[in-house]
């Protein structure tokens, strides 16, 4: 036998033959499995963003700054994904890829995708403020559940009912226990913070803390300047978790000022916020399957991956056009700025980036999972107050030297996103 009759030896079955001959399809995630797994790495990248968010705004970063820095990496995200998932393979008349999109006559699709960065643009900005004033775990809790209770059922409906309802809406019972479960917790923590004050403030005025406060070395002794707080350095003595000296060093330390405010201005822009919430993923459903019927005949539907483009680049022209008003018009108590301070500023810049690109992979993951299994399952990832909460605790002391009715509260809400969280992902349906 010569060499060249080597070839001759080699055979390919006929379905091998088939996929070489059509080319390499575009990647998309079309099993339960696969979205599950996209579901949960969802979960968690954007259930981590917003603490480093909340971590920037408690050493004293500029909040205009800091969602700046975001929104810059946010966008990146979505073009990483375009360029990368939205290319793979050969694009065709019914699949074409992102580039071949672009060109395409399919605007009430695209402003529809544009539509639903608009509305989650405000949302996370309104968040950014809401975490100052009722915390990071409260603001998550209550905005998720109201984005599970008006999002999910619109996307129910959307989707064809492809989720199955005796399973999915049982899950959104339950987020509505934890949203009652979560302003409980926030009104006893409040309550536990205030008696912490009022305690140390009558104590101080009958001269009892004196001593107490240099033998517990529960104070800072050393002065900490704005450089110090940016990069989150701190004397060898700090205040403890949970204590009344804590709450007032990281008054001092903090961009935005809450002492003396309503906590009902917090609440409301949660509110907001979960509103602005529950529209972008309806808005982003209907971008890519066009259940209006809005696109002409023989235009294919958006890829999720072009229309999270363009979900992204308005979502950074919102962020971009408001921030830059904030600088020089500041809102809620944040300091006032400007450009040139913020071009200057790279302390903790690297965190807000990183936020970014969480946030943006968070959002992508989510979308390519409830494009195969359903965006109402894909809402489980609105149990990210799970990790929010989590890094609530570890980083920032959240509930530390609380009452044993803010503890039972807080183990009783985060059970019952749990429970949602596993009961929305059991809905999973499978698009057609």
């Amino acid at each position: 036998m010569d060499f060249w009759s080597i070839p001759n030896l080699i055979t390919i079955s006929p379905e091998i033959e088939k996929v070489l001959s059509s080319g390499l399809k575009m990647y998309l995630v079309e099993s339960k499995g696969g979205a599950i797994v996209c579901m949960l790495l969802s979960l968690f990248f954007l259930g981590t963003w917003p603490a480093l968010l909340t971590l920037l705004e408690r050493r004293g970063r500029f909040p205009q700054h800091t969602y700046l820095d975001y929104t810059i990496t946010n966008l990146l995200a979505a073009v990483i994904i375009a360029f990368t998932f939205g290319e793979i393979g050969t694009s065709s008349l019914e699949k074409p890829n992102f580039l071949s999109q672009l060109s395409q006559d399919n605007w009430p699709s695209v402003l529809f995708a544009m539509a639903g960065g608009v509305v989650l643009s405000i949302g996370n900005l309104t968040t950014q403020y809401a975490w100052a004033f009722v915390g990071l775990s409260v603001t998550e809790v209550v905005s998720s559940s109201i984005t599970v209770v008006i999002g999910t059922t619109l996307n129910y409906y959307l989707d064809d009912k492809i989720n199955k309802a005796e399973i999915l809406f049982p899950g959104v019972a339950c987020f509505l226990i934890a949203v009652c479960l979560g302003s409980a917790v926030h009104a006893s923590n409040a309550a536990d913070n205030k008696a912490k004050l009022d305690s140390y403030s009558n104590e101080s005025k009958d001269g009892i803390r004196a001593n107490n406060i240099t033998d517990s070395k529960q104070a800072y002794t050393k002065t900490v300047d704005v450089n110090d707080v940016e990069k989150g350095a701190a004397s060898t003595e700090k205040a403890k978790f949970g204590t009344a000296l804590f709450l007032i060093d990281l008054e001092k330390r903090r961009a935005i000022k809450i002492f003396g405010k309503s906590a009902i201005i917090g609440l409301a822009l949660t509110f907001f916020a979960g509103v602005c919430f529950s529209l972008f993923s309806p808005a982003f459903n209907l971008a890519t399957n066009d259940q209006w019927h809005t696109l002409k005949d023989g235009v294919p539907h958006l890829s999720v991956y072009t229309a999270f483009f363009y979900f992204s680049v308005s979502c950074f022209v919102v962020a971009l056009i408001l921030n830059l008003i904030f600088l020089y018009r500041p809102v809620l108590n944040a300091p006032k700025s400007s450009l040139k301070a913020y071009i200057n500023d790279w302390n903790g810049r690297g965190w807000a980036l990183l936020a970014g690109l969480l946030c943006g992979f968070g959002n992508g993951l989510q979308f390519m999972g409830g494009q195969a299994a359903g965006y109402a399952a894909a809402d489980a990832v609105q149990a990210l107050p799970l990790v929010s909460t989590f890094w609530g605790v570890i980083l920032f002391g959240e509930y530390r030297r609380s009452s044993r009715k803010t503890y039972m509260l807080l183990v009783g809400m985060l059970f019952m996103f749990v429970a949602a969280v596993g009961i929305l992902m059991a809905s999973s349906g499978h698009r057609k």
